[in-house]
């Protein structure tokens, strides 16, 4: 942050603002434009894409800019962008052909779409930074080597939790410690959930209820705690992660477990075998209804005697596992350092390391009936767990990202993962490609992709 700061400032001084294209505008997007436009200096957001171009008109309106034009070229994209102006369009593919764009936000959490504009973006030689971990989580490896060969970044983003983790992770490994739990920190976690039980909270809130579904019924975290496992070779103790819940089982976790429980994250050192952390090679995993939340902590280790008395002094314990934490994350307020961290430095917050060390798989919300076709994520049928990427594999379950569209062969009891062979995939699906490519180049070390 310190070097980012000080980094736009220049830029702004100089007059050679980051010029940022963004691909979606709903909750979350005109949040983004709105802060980069009004506390961003040295970054503009020079065009913005939405299938209802009146939306993103509605983004920039919100953000206090006027000077906006509808665009339906390269060049008339082009043109604004030199002439100071502001461009919208339905057309996302512009946005990734243009001149004078330094990189883009991807905020629609869509899979199919979004697919098709990273690979556009990349050709292009532009940088990604995904505000998408259903995207990341389900093709994100084969999406980094695209990104390598074109020399460009793929980036998930500060504020999202996955990015404040890694920021911790980074900082923990940074002073000598060791990681071995990277946690999430909810307050509810409901498979069952769906959008009729969640539509007064989207409404409050002026959110889209298949997104606030995700978060309830433990997709969302699902991709999030995947792709910090991708990013830092983490994997899960077990399929959903182990995922205590102190708000429904608190006096039995404290006796199981023999905790001096106050409420607070701090407490939860105890409830993981450091052993069987360092088999592992480090976790992924959650907790529910602890302090502080929304936030997240990495649980580590430190080897060194003498360290480990000054982590006691300070405050920290006796170990073995030490508790780190960060109390907040603050979404779209913190993505804009992402993209600068990734245009002006080449740093990813989050990117994967390689093959993919955990998946998200698709298990049934209700009993499912031969016949139908899977609704989206977020939707009444369907709910994301973490698996290992070497069982998904070997078991040839459904991942979560491509489940949407499915039609199913044959009837799925309720809390069933569901498998390849229950399902047929719709036809021609560039995700699906991807995902096949993604598996056949990570089981055999294939050194470039194959064009798509």
């Amino acid at each position: 942050m310190f070097i980012v700061d000080t980094a736009l400032q220049a830029r702004a001084e100089a007059g050679n603002p980051i010029r940022v294209g963004m691909i979606g505008s709903g909750f979350m997007g005109r949040g983004i434009a709105n802060q980069i436009a009004n506390s961003v200096p040295g970054m503009e957001l020079v065009a913005i894409f939405n299938r209802n171009v009146d939306k993103a008109k509605q983004a920039y309106s919100e953000a206090g800019i006027e000077n906006v034009r509808q665009v339906s070229t390269v060049t008339a994209l082009e043109a604004a962008i030199q002439e100071g102006a502001y461009a919208v369009t339905d057309d996302a593919m512009l946005l990734c052909r243009a001149a004078g764009i330094d990189a883009l936000i991807e905020v629609t959490g869509s899979i199919e779409f979004a697919s098709h504009v990273v690979l556009e973006a990349f050709a292009h030689k532009k940088h990604v930074v995904l505000m998408n971990a259903e995207l990341d989580g389900t093709i994100g490896a084969i999406l980094k080597v695209y990104a390598d060969k074109a020399g460009v970044v793929l980036s998930a983003c500060d504020g999202d939790q996955p990015g404040v983790e890694a920021n911790l992770y980074r900082f923990v490994k940074s002073i000598g410690l060791t990681p071995l739990v990277c946690g999430n920190i909810k307050g509810l976690q409901d498979p069952y959930r769906n959008p009729t039980t969640q539509e007064g909270f989207a409404k409050q809130w002026g959110q889209n209820v298949h997104m606030v579904t995700s978060f309830a019924d433990g997709t969302k975290i699902s991709f999030e705690q995947a792709i910090v496992a991708n990013a830092t070779g983490m994997t899960i103790a077990k399929r959903g992660m182990l995922g205590y819940d102190f708000r429904l089982h608190a006096d039995q976790l404290v006796q199981q477990f023999n905790l001096n429980y106050t409420g607070h994250i701090d407490d939860l050192t105890k409830l993981y075998d450091v052993d069987q952390l360092k088999a592992l090679g480090g976790i992924v995993d959650y907790v529910v209804g602890v302090k502080p939340g929304p936030g997240v902590y990495v649980f580590a280790t430190h080897d060194d005697p003498k360290q480990k008395h000054y982590l006691n002094l300070y405050k920290l314990g006796e170990g073995p596992l030490y508790s780190f934490y960060t109390p907040y994350h603050l979404c779209h307020f913190e993505v804009p350092l992402s993209v600068a961290r990734v245009v002006l430095f080449g740093d990813a917050v989050l990117t994967p390391q390689g093959a993919p060390r955990v998946d998200v798989v698709a298990t049934a919300k209700i009993d499912l009936r031969a016949g139908e076709t899977i609704d989206e994520i977020g939707g009444y049928m369907t709910y994301g767990q973490c698996e290992t990427a070497a069982i998904t594999q070997a078991e040839r379950l459904l991942p979560m990202g491509l489940a949407e569209g499915c039609r199913l062969k044959r009837d799925i009891p309720r809390d069933q993962v569901l498998t390849y062979d229950d399902v047929e995939l719709p036809a021609g699906r560039l995700c699906d490609k991807l995902r096949a490519e993604q598996d056949a180049y990570f089981a055999v070390g294939v050194k470039v992709a194959t064009a798509v």
